[in-house]
């Protein structure tokens, strides 16, 4: 365990959570395949209070026919929250899978008032 990086996540995290904070200003190592990292990488650019679709992620990176694979990408996040992949919804505008479950999903975009605004 790192503290000197948990203790700020933590932090963080408390305010994020709090409606205190939009982002997260932390070092960010996460650990996948060359394409994970390049959805990851736009996940990251979704503003807060904002939701995409998976095609739109897939054509920002290049291969628009790639919705399942950036789907996978997606699932396999493993900084959810700081990576906010809770704000990739399906493109009829429907919450999609979340490992985490619909709930959670559903309250985090509550906490950033953003479901139903989309890029």
């Amino acid at each position: 365990r790192n503290d000197a990086l948990t203790a700020p996540a933590r932090h963080q995290l408390n305010e994020y959570l709090s409606g205190k904070r939009k982002g997260f200003s932390l070092p960010l190592k996460p650990e996948g395949t060359t394409f994970q990292k390049s959805v990851w990488h736009e996940l990251l650019k979704i503003p807060y209070g904002i939701t995409t679709t998976y095609t739109t992620i897939a054509t920002a990176i290049g291969n628009a026919k790639a919705c399942r694979a950036v789907g996978r990408a997606v699932g396999a996040n493993p900084i959810f929250i700081i990576i906010p992949c809770h704000r990739v919804i399906g493109s009829s505008g429907k919450l999609t899978g979340f490992a985490y479950g619909l709930d959670v999903k559903r309250f985090l975009l509550g906490c950033e008032g953003s479901y139903g605004s989309s890029m």
